[in-house]
């Protein structure tokens, strides 16, 4: 993605300040997981915020409350194999789905919460970003 692009993609979307590497290999580390590529750049960029993305509304989680969130919403009980890392501010969280190598964006209600509610949004987390962006 272009930095004339994430200005678009962006502009309002209040991100946070970028998070150090470090933090972010150490939450890879207690997770047990390798956080997708992009998403790890994007984060030494923006350590989540909130706003919209054209006309959806996301929240991103920072780095540092990914293992906190996921544990508050017992993500490994109800739906194993999903890291959450935001919401739409609502009832839908957002998802790496770890059963597959490739980690697909995916969406599941935070009540209910459970693999057979799971729905596919995105190959990664760019093309998840572009997406809500262009709908």
């Amino acid at each position: 993605m272009s930095a004339k692009n994430e200005g678009i993609l962006f502009a309002e979307f209040k991100g946070n300040p970028p998070a150090d590497a470090g933090l972010i290999r150490q939450v890879e580390s207690e997770a047990a997981l390798r956080l997708p590529e992009d998403y790890a750049t994007w984060l030494q960029k923006m350590d989540g915020g909130q706003g919209f993305i054209g006309n959806a509304y996301l929240i991103l989680w920072r780095v540092g409350e990914l293992i906190k969130m996921n544990k508050a919403y017992a993500a490994a009980e109800f739906a194993p194999g999903l890291f959450l890392f935001g919401s739409d501010g609502g009832g839908e969280a957002f998802a790496f789905d770890t059963r597959s190598d490739a980690n697909p964006i995916v969406s599941v209600p935070f009540i209910g919460m459970e693999l057979k509610a799971v729905l596919f949004l995105a190959a990664n987390f760019t093309a998840f970003l572009e997406e809500l962006f262009e709908n």
